[in-house]
């Protein structure tokens, strides 16, 4: 499977899943003009990923973005549920989210998207 590399813009984050690696980084603002359409690619990916990964496989994933806007929460969200998914099925993923500790809203965002979850999913201040 080859990996997925999309460039950071000013409004969009830097994708990066190595899966050789077992490593998914997100890293950077995301407010795109759409962000179904940017996640998109995000999404099939990762589909794609957990159909072929072997269960085995330790998945980390890694979050540092200082700001989401509604619709980009939104497929973020649909991204973390398919982790659970995959995590309840016996696949084992660990989240990282990292957040600056003086942007108090990274950090709520964050804990709102680790409310309800069973995937081991770790706030790290940085």
């Amino acid at each position: 499977m080859e990996k997925l590399f999309i460039e950071q813009t000013k409004g969009t984050p830097q994708i990066d899943f190595d899966p050789d690696r077992n490593e998914l980084r997100i890293k950077g603002q995301s407010y795109p003009e759409n962000a179904f359409k940017f996640y998109e690619p995000v999404l099939e990916w990762v589909d794609q990923y957990l159909t072929v990964a072997d269960g085995l496989i330790m998945l980390r994933i890694e979050f540092s973005m200082p700001y989401i806007n509604t619709s980009s929460s939104k497929c973020i969200m649909m991204l973390i549920e398919k982790l659970e998914q995959a995590y309840l099925h016996g696949h084992k993923i660990v989240v990282h989210w990292y957040y600056d500790p003086e942007n108090e809203s990274s950090l709520e965002c964050a804990e709102e998207f680790k409310e309800d979850l069973q995937l081991p999913f770790e706030i790290i201040p940085a």
